[in-house]
Parts: structure tokens; sequence; C-alpha cells
């Protein structure tokens, strides 16, 4: 490993995750290599209080959540000084473009390491992020879009959100989603406002009518 790759100081992380054994796991590996102060492991409804009860440099982020890009906003919203960097990220092209532009600072693939992952953490807090050429097109390429003023939030959409769409096309409120996705009502009140965000648009009527016309791919 890495372990103890020099740095200016420890960086003094948290870790967020849903899964019980996947938080803790990570943290007991990062902190085995002694490159890093892993200062708790924490449940997504935990993450806001550990946070500001801890104020840790960065953020280790389970980017598999069903609502982890809307936590990752939020989280930038209260900790504007923390360095967020997502792990387990998928790599079709739309989900890499909606991480970089939750703000996450560096991200790890679904196959990467603890070695990744440690580099990842330590890049994001020199203000660094290694990519590939491919990956470096692609968010060149969503810069130039944005500079255009194209429409180009649609493919920003995750699979949940998407579906949530398709259930609003058909009509159902918050609580009938809710109910139909075995969710909690807020977390579909939390897409919901994303999608809007993401399409640019103010009702949801409005991204259910894109969704009619085929303008969400």
């Amino acid at each position: 490993m890495r372990g103890t790759a020099a740095v200016a100081h420890r960086p003094r992380i948290l870790i967020v995750s849903g899964v019980r054994l996947c938080r803790e796991g990570i943290a007991l590996a990062l902190g085995r290599t002694e490159a890093v102060d892993v200062l708790g492991a924490a449940a997504p409804f935990e993450a806001f209080a550990c946070v500001a009860a801890l104020a840790p440099d960065a953020v280790v982020l389970d980017s598999s959540l069903d609502d982890g890009l809307v936590l990752a906003r939020r989280l930038r919203e209260v900790a504007s000084d923390a360095k967020i960097v997502a792990f387990a990220v998928s790599p079709i092209d739309r989900d890499v473009i909606a991480h970089a532009e939750a703000g996450m600072s560096a991200f790890v693939p679904r196959d990467g390491s603890i070695d990744d992952l440690l580099g990842a953490i330590q890049q994001a807090m020199r203000g660094e992020f290694a990519c590939s050429p491919r990956l470096t097109a692609l968010l060149l390429a969503r810069i130039a879009a944005l500079s255009t003023g194209q429409p180009a939030h649609e493919h920003a959409l995750t699979q949940r959100e998407k579906e949530i769409v398709l259930l609003v096309e058909q009509g159902l409120s918050n609580k009938e989603i809710a109910r139909r996705l075995s969710v909690g009502t807020a977390t579909v009140k939390n897409h919901v406002h994303n999608i809007l965000e993401k399409l640019q648009v103010r009702r949801r009527g409005q991204a259910a009518a894109r969704m009619r016309r085929n303008l969400i791919p």
C-alpha cells in the first residue's frame, strides 16, 4: 500500500455508507495505512451531525447510495471546506458527470482498491485529480456544453431518478412513489428536487412532459 506516502498532514476523514460492514471495513483498512486519521464511520442519516461535530478534512462517500448525489450536495453546503471523495462510482458516462457536478473532489470506480481510495484522498487534499484521457475529454465536453448554454442536464440523471420520473409521469404522488419503491417519502422528495434542478424545470409536470417527449435518455 501507499501507506506512508508524504502529505502535508494526515487528512482527517469520515466514512459514510449505508452498509455497516462496508464503512467499518474501509475505516479499518484505511486506519492501518497510518496515512490518514479515521475519525469515524457513519450511516447516511448520521452524516451531517458527524460532520458538524468532527469537522473532517474529507468525507469518503459511498456512491451506491440511492440519494448519494443529493447527500453530497448537502454536505458541500454545510461543510464547504471538506473534500468529498466518492467510492464505488459507476463507469457509465452520465454517472461520472453527475458525480463531478455534485462537487466530488475525486472518485474511485467500483473495482478500485484501498490503495486507489487512499490515493484519491491524497490527491483531493492537494487539490489535484488524476483521471484517464477519456474522462478528461468527457469532462471538457461537459464544460463546453455548459458554456454554450446547451441543456445538457438530462444525461446526468441516475437510474433511480429516471425511475422516479417514470412514476411521476404516471401521475403518482410522492407518497405513492415511496410506497412503490419501498423508500421514505423524504427520500422521494429529495430525488424530485434533484431531478427538477438537473432538468432546469420548476414543476414535476414539466419533468414528466420531457419523459413523454422522450427527451430524457
